[in-house]
């Protein structure tokens, strides 16, 4: 019994300590193909962007600030805050889907909105420009800590 004991504990230490690996007859095919899917994994992580948008502050802040923008009593200037407001949203979306290109050239309508307001804040008087100035001021600095932490990321524009 002791024997046969004493057999079976060798038997399994024998089975559990040898161990087989399959027949590799390439001796490159597994480097490759491990280069590949790293490559490939690089390339599908530049291509999205990796930010919670509905848990984001700034993201909130933005569209706080999009719904209770004021109204002026320049038409022209309202019109582009309205373009201005139809942009952050679009950009926001554009982060939320994951589409770097909307994201892209929604930042760029932004940035052309806000310099059209610029020009148009001109004809303000002082407590207007003032109140712009403060809405204008905390879209662009919430905007930029967006753009930072989706490029931080590791991604490029």
């Amino acid at each position: 019994m002791k024997q046969l004991f004493l057999v079976a504990i060798l038997v399994a230490i024998v089975n559990t300590s040898c161990a087989t690996e399959k027949l590799n007859t390439s001796p490159l095919s597994s480097n490759f193909y491990s280069e590949a899917k790293t490559a490939q994994a690089e390339i599908e992580s530049n291509n999205e962007i990796n930010i919670n948008i509905r848990d984001n502050v700034n993201a909130s802040e933005i569209t706080n600030l999009i719904s209770t923008f004021p109204n002026f009593k320049n038409k022209g200037l309202n019109e582009q805050i309205q373009i201005l407001k139809y942009n952050l949203q679009n950009y926001l979306y554009a982060i939320d889907a994951g589409n770097r290109s909307g994201k892209n050239r929604n930042i760029k309508s932004v940035e052309k909105s806000y310099k059209n307001i610029q020009k148009l804040r001109s004809s303000l008087d002082n407590d207007d420009n003032e109140l712009l100035n403060r809405y204008l001021v905390k879209i662009k600095t919430n905007v930029s800590v967006i753009e930072d932490s989706v490029n931080g990321n590791g991604n490029k524009k």
